[in-house]
């Protein structure tokens, strides 16, 4: 027995915009603005701690880093969005006014962070520790020969599996239906529920996270390709110090 397809229902008008198809594509909009504002904190924050548990001879900041990977990849990302929801706001009164969106935006970046700190450590323990060394000789401070010398080149390394945290970022972006940030799993199930057609929606919104996810990769592909440093990848690859 085949499915009774009704395309149309996408021009149906849900009240609030002028189709179902607006409507999505609105949710789309919203999808990929949290993932990308997510995608940036993450960066931000897993580039920081990344690099606090390489620094030698610092071991607080280096447990400090340690424990910020422990703490927030030990806990589900749903979770941590419900903590930022509910518990954030209180211990912190000054968050009460933030709206859901800015708030799920921060728990979907703190969770991502500590992936990209772990990308970001092993890519600068990758790399031969006669890099390190030289810009030392140079008489680079720490800050200058991690900027010049060292991260630039892990990177490059790390590109291939930043691709992967990209793409799941988008992914991930679905948790915020759960403090009704309208994203696209919002709207699949508010309008699957509105229209009783919810094969049709749900059909349309995985098609609509399938290309956003490929174009990312089609996006991080192209900056790995322009940036690769030939025979770098086979040396990290190799552990080699």
């Amino acid at each position: 027995m085949g499915i009774d397809w009704d395309w149309q229902v996408f021009l149906q008008d849900p009240g609030t915009f002028p189709s179902y198809w607006q409507w999505m594509m609105s949710a789309w909009g919203w999808s990929a603005s949290v993932a990308v504002l997510a995608l940036i904190i993450a960066f931000i924050l897993g580039s920081i701690i990344g690099i606090l548990r390489t620094l030698p001879h610092s071991p607080v900041l280096s447990a400090f880093g340690a424990g910020w990977v422990e703490l927030f990849r030990n806990i589900p990302l749903l979770v941590q969005v419900f903590l930022w929801y509910h518990v954030i706001p209180v211990i912190v009164p000054a968050m009460k006014g933030f709206d859901n969106f800015v708030l799920v935006v921060i728990a979907l970046g703190v969770y991502t962070s500590v992936r990209i700190a772990e990308q970001v450590r092993s890519g600068i323990q990758s790399l031969p520790r006669g890099q390190r060394y030289a810009g030392m000789a140079l008489g680079f401070t720490t800050l200058q020969y991690y900027r010049y010398v060292l991260l630039p080149m892990a990177y490059r390394i790390v590109i291939p599996p930043l691709t992967s945290e990209a793409m799941n970022v988008f992914k991930n972006s679905s948790v915020a239906f759960a403090v009704s940030v309208t994203e696209l799993t919002w709207f699949a199930m508010q309008a699957g529920e509105e229209t009783s057609r919810p094969i049709e929606i749900y059909a349309a919104v995985t098609v609509l996270y399938i290309i956003s996810a490929l174009t990312i990769n089609r996006i991080m592909a192209f900056i790995e390709k322009r940036s690769r440093v030939p025979g770098l990848i086979a040396l990290a690859g190799s552990g080699g110090h």
